[in-house]
């Protein structure tokens, strides 16, 4: 992703809407946070619009519809988050966090076997 982008909690919950689904409408973008959120439609227009402008999505007409497409990667605007989180934080914090993260995430046995892996390298050179 080139640059960063400063994606607000609220957007941050229509884009995995639409990365979940892969394009949608603001109907179908409105419906799935229906369940979650108590917003009206016009203000989840708002942030559609905030979005596209912003460079997160692109907008095509498709009839009276308008189809959003994210423009930025799932993984890539995630890791972007996170490191603008941990590079704001006192490093010294960080193995606490990365632990809550840990402790409170659902994780494949694949991650699983990936972290022990990463951990293992980084624990020989690791200060005491």
């Amino acid at each position: 992703m080139n640059g960063e982008m400063d994606i607000s909690p609220a957007e941050w919950r229509v884009m995995r809407v639409v990365w979940t689904l892969g394009q949608a409408t603001s109907t179908q973008v409105t419906e799935a946070l229906a369940q979650r959120a108590d917003w009206k439609p016009a203000t989840i227009t708002t942030l559609l619009r905030r979005l596209v402008q912003k460079g997160a999505l692109k907008t095509t007409q498709q009839g009276r519809a308008f189809i959003y497409t994210p423009l930025i990667p799932e993984q890539d605007s995630m890791d972007q988050a996170v490191d603008q989180l941990f590079d704001a934080m006192c490093q010294m914090r960080a193995g606490k966090t990365i632990i809550h993260l840990l402790e409170r995430s659902v994780l494949s046995q694949k991650d699983i076997a990936t972290m022990q892996a990463i951990l293992t390298e980084k624990a020989k050179t690791a200060p005491e």
